[in-house]
């Protein structure tokens, strides 16, 4: 049997974190903080990263994996498209993945940002087609895992 050109998949996260909704929100909504904890990472460099937060703005980085690493010297580029922005509450995007010039992946993604009493609950849920077997749906799910734990860092106790 031939291998399967897309495999869908949805998979939900669910973090707390201690701080209020509007300061978690502004996490993913200012360009220099998304990028400290999105972007920025010690197994790649980043070679460009542009932010325009607003319902039909764009988001694009572009980083090359560094040596060490089982993709050293590839370049992933994610393309982000915001479809729906509800200050303090929620944010809609859509977003593709390339590893050089392979699409690897498409994806609607919701974060849900909902007032709790030790400080914001966080709902992330994620939609992909990943194509010809590229990452796959587990290898994507702990990245967002490990990204969410790099938010944490913005919210110092």
């Amino acid at each position: 049997m031939e291998e399967q050109s897309v495999i869908h998949s949805t998979f939900v996260i669910e973090r707390s974190y201690p701080a209020t909704p509007e300061r978690v929100f502004a996490a993913f909504a200012d360009p220099v903080r998304k990028r400290r904890w999105f972007v920025e990472g010690e197994g790649h460099e980043v070679e460009h990263y542009e932010m325009d937060f607003r319902v039909g703005g764009k988001e694009r980085a572009r980083f090359r994996f560094k040596d060490g690493t089982p993709l050293k010297g590839v370049a992933c580029i994610n393309d982000t498209s915001y479809q729906d922005i509800v200050p303090n509450r929620r944010v809609v995007f859509a977003s593709t993945m390339s590893l050089g010039e392979k699409r690897i992946s498409a994806s609607l993604a919701t974060v849900e940002f909902l007032p709790a009493k030790t400080g914001t609950d966080l709902i992330f849920t994620h939609q992909g087609a990943f194509f010809e077997g590229a990452d796959g749906p587990e290898m994507r799910e702990e990245g967002w895992r490990k990204l969410f734990e790099q938010l944490t860092k913005e919210f110092p106790c």
